[in-house]
């Protein structure tokens, strides 16, 4: 049963129609404002923002993939053309590894990570524990900047110095910790170790990383309630975990879809793809913007009472590129290959060593045998790929639900 104050805000107990309307309502004008913006000028050169509507139309706008950030930043630097906003009244600018520059606009709670603090249980007056780094890369701006708009006083605490960490957690006793799990069982362990108090740590927002249950189940045992969020230095926060714990509730202030990897096709829920986002960001108009990042649509809303749609979490990397005989072969290879061959629903190249060679098999999914097709899609495999491979037809709904359209086999070691 839910109670006043369960919510960060009304919108996360819409009805699921009421809020897809007003994503799409808003879309057109974030569209318009993208067009300002040199990279996605050209990018959106022949799209009517007022004829995207709905999903079946923004599924045919181009996708613009975080894997080409680095080689576009370095042709038309510092954001690619990308940003609304000139750099010189941004309100900061980080250095992701790659080098990748990650804007930051003067607005509060910029990268929207208040409403998962607050599903996580942190409150105003809380002091909040943060472990995230501050130096370069945005994560320690992006939950102190989400805490300040909950009202929470912020240890800037960083990573690192455990010993250090502990003393200031007795001394300052905050509520909650954000940074790595990872590193939060460090503090504890030093804590303990050193027979310091550190009971005062009740919850604690954590990401970047892993949370395997049975850390959550330890961080647990010793007095922290722990929950994680998915964000990334381009898009803020992309979903979160309520105390349902059950999947992870895309946020209020995107557009999320998962689509066929290498694709810009959305697939069917519940199928495994990868994470494609569209921002409402007035700063960095990303739309469309392909993360890498695997994971699938769960069904139903949450038992938490938040109604926006539920993803698995982070379940991989839709880079799947692999090089097969000195030749680069590339997950978007595979899907033109079936889009020239729509009896083939799904299918997945098997790259392997046979008598100390590279092989490939495409497997493809039909309901029987069929040799001239067989023959046909080899061509095509060897006409987009340069390289030959043998295809093997396998039972529907025999492959693997994991988003994998390459599977190297390969022992290199």
């Amino acid at each position: 049963m839910t109670r006043p104050g369960d919510y960060y805000d009304e919108l996360e107990t819409r009805p699921p129609e009421r809020r897809e309307a007003a994503l799409f309502a808003a879309l057109p004008a974030q569209l318009r404002r993208a067009r300002q913006a040199t990279g996605f000028a050209r990018i959106l050169a022949d799209v009517d923002p007022d004829a995207v509507g709905d999903r079946k139309a923004l599924a045919r706008l181009p996708v613009t993939r975080k894997s080409r950030l680095i080689e576009l930043q370095k042709a038309a630097p510092p954001f690619a053309g990308l940003n609304a906003t000139a750099p010189g009244e941004l309100g900061r600018i980080f250095v992701s590894p790659g080098p990748i520059f990650d804007p930051e606009g003067r607005r509060a709670d910029y990268w929207r990570l208040a409403r998962a603090l607050y599903a996580a249980g942190f409150r105003r007056g809380d002091i909040l524990h943060n472990c995230f780094a501050y130096h370069l890369t945005p994560a320690g701006s992006m939950l102190e900047m989400g805490a300040h708009a909950l009202g929470c006083a912020v240890v800037p605490a960083g990573p690192g110095n455990t010993e250090q960490q502990v003393q200031a957690i007795v001394g300052l006793r905050p509520q909650g910790y954000v940074g790595t799990p990872s590193f939060l069982k460090i503090i504890l362990d030093k804590a303990a170790e050193l027979g310091a108090d550190v009971s005062s740590l009740k919850r604690a927002l954590v990401s970047a990383e892993a949370l395997p249950a049975s850390l959550r189940a330890e961080l647990k045992g010793r007095g922290v309630a722990t929950l994680q969020c998915y964000a990334s230095a381009d898009l803020g926060l992309i979903a979160y975990e309520s105390p349902a714990l059950e999947g992870m509730i895309v946020d209020e202030g995107i557009i999320l879809e998962i689509v066929r990897p290498g694709t810009g096709d959305p697939v069917p829920e519940g199928e495994v793809g990868e994470v494609v986002v569209t921002t409402f960001n007035e700063d960095y108009p990303l739309v469309r913007f392909a993360t890498g990042d695997l994971s699938a649509i769960m069904p139903g809303a949450s038992p938490c009472g938040r109604t926006n749609a539920r993803i698995k979490g982070w379940m991989g990397r839709a880079d799947q590129t692999t090089k097969v005989k000195g030749m680069f072969v590339h997950p978007a290879q595979i899907a033109e290959a079936l889009r020239r061959h729509p009896q083939v629903k799904k299918a997945r190249l098997i790259v392997d060593r046979v008598n100390e060679n590279d092989a490939m098999t495409l497997r493809c999914e039909l309901q029987a045998a069929d040799a001239a097709l067989a023959q046909a899609i080899g061509e095509t495999i060897h006409a987009l790929c340069k390289l030959r491979g043998k295809i093997e037809f396998v039972p529907p709904g025999s492959l693997p639900n994991d988003g994998k359209v390459i599977e190297d086999v390969r022992n290199l070691s």
